[in-house]
């Protein structure tokens, strides 16, 4: 198997291992204490460090002068939480509890972004690099289908400790490939992409993808509030992922409403089997301008989770969750697309860190917000999920620059999106 064959099964194992912990903390809190807001409450430690490690991870990550020892060093704290959280969840003090899932929360954007920074170094760039970040994009997809779909099985076969545990042996199968990667900069350009000018970039891409050595950890962050088109799609998938952050706590919960609580791994399972066909399909629509296509991935979510609220069964309701999931797969294309658009080279990692650290918080956010409201009726919370995701659409819509797909493509002669826009091709590195 080759580095870049090495990476992606580095990356289906440890994306697999942090799908999967939303669902197995949940079952697990629910099987060990009856409570549901103890694993909401749970899952929110293990979320809130994202937006505070994001930029540090970013910076870090270009700077640090071994960087093997680094990656390997993350990925192994994100496995000793997630075995920690395994043991000590339900029967440690709380405060205890809470401990371990800030610390694996902390790693937490070098399994998202963080990985996916490697890629510049294992790929040539040019159309070759271009394929590999669409394999890398999937790697998302692919945990996101198997994770709540593992957890589910092997909590009702025998508990959420040995699901658990299952997840904890994907971050370390992760470590141990990550650790036979090689860390020698950046793969050498094609002929065309070593000619390509690059006038409107600010600095030519770190070997890694990384931030620079000479971008501040309020570089990344500025860069996103003074691009519009960077605030518009940040704005809004933060906002959508308060919501979404909720799900699968409010999924379990409307599982048990409708008689069968196990089935909150089935509702999941559906909604993600949804995005990656999704993704698969209406992700590819390169020639619909991604702010658009983004607005609608959110307006889509929010509709179908709203019917969702009002299933008559578990079996009406993985349908409703699907049809959900199709819609919202096109939004991490989407946001890759934009981010990649507008992302200038010496804060990109860091852009692409941060944009993923605030989409967690704010699901960290959402998380505790269904914690404190456990007892409401399911059909209230999903209603709720369903109105902030279509408030995010909304939200898009107000902040995006009237036209600025539309005009950045007449000014380039490319198509609306595209990834080689007039600040040269862009390589995405997290969600």
């Amino acid at each position: 198997m080759g580095g870049f064959g090495r990476y992606l099964a580095a990356a289906v194992a440890a994306r697999f291992a942090s799908e999967g912990m939303s669902l197995a903390v949940v079952l697990l809190a629910l099987e060990r204490t009856g409570s549901a807001a103890y694993g909401a409450f749970v899952l929110t430690a293990w979320l809130a460090p994202h937006v505070l490690a994001a930029p540090l991870a970013g910076a870090a990550a270009g700077r640090v002068r071994r960087p093997r020892l680094f990656h390997v060093g993350a990925l192994a704290g994100f496995t000793s939480a997630v075995a920690a959280l395994a043991v000590l969840l339900g029967r440690a003090p709380l405060p205890v509890v809470l401990a371990a899932a800030v610390l694996g929360g902390s790693c937490g954007p070098m399994v998202t972004g963080g990985m996916s920074s490697l890629v510049a170094g294992l790929v040539p760039a040019g159309a070759r690099r271009d394929r590999a970040y669409g394999w890398d994009a999937s790697t998302y997809n692919a945990a996101a289908v198997t994770a709540p779909a593992v957890v589910g099985l092997v909590a009702a076969a025998g508990s959420a400790a040995p699901a658990t545990a299952v997840l904890a042996l994907g971050g370390a199968v992760a470590a141990a490939l990550v650790a036979t990667l090689p860390f020698d900069g950046a793969a050498a350009a094609s002929p065309a992409e070593s000619g390509r000018t690059r006038s409107a970039a600010p600095a030519a891409a770190p070997p890694s993808g990384a931030g620079g050595s000479g971008a501040g950890l309020g570089s990344g962050l500025a860069a996103l509030w003074r691009i519009r088109e960077l605030r518009a799609i940040t704005a809004a998938t933060t906002l959508a992922f308060m919501g979404l952050g909720s799900l699968t706590t409010t999924s379990v919960l409307l599982a048990g409403r409708l008689g069968s609580p196990g089935a909150g791994g089935v509702l999941m399972t559906a909604f993600a089997l949804g995005a990656l066909g999704g993704s698969l399909t209406l992700g590819r629509l390169a020639g619909v301008e991604p702010g658009r296509l983004a607005r609608w991935a959110m307006a889509g979510t929010g509709v179908a989770l709203g019917a969702a609220a009002f299933s008559p069964s578990v079996a009406v309701g993985a349908v409703l969750f699907a049809v959900a999931g199709v819609c919202d797969g096109p939004l991490l294309t989407a946001t890759l697309r934009i981010r990649a658009d507008h992302a200038p080279d010496a804060v990109r990692t860091q852009v692409f860190t941060l944009g993923a650290g605030l989409k967690l918080t704010a699901a960290s956010v959402g998380a505790a917000l269904v914690g404190l409201a456990a007892g409401a009726p399911p059909q209230l919370l999903l209603s709720g999920v369903a109105v902030l995701v279509l408030a995010s659409a909304l939200l898009h819509l107000l902040v995006s620059p009237r036209g600025a797909g539309a005009g950045a493509a007449a000014a380039t002669g490319l198509p609306a999106g595209s990834a080689t826009a007039a600040a040269g091709r862009r390589s995405p590195g997290a969600p």
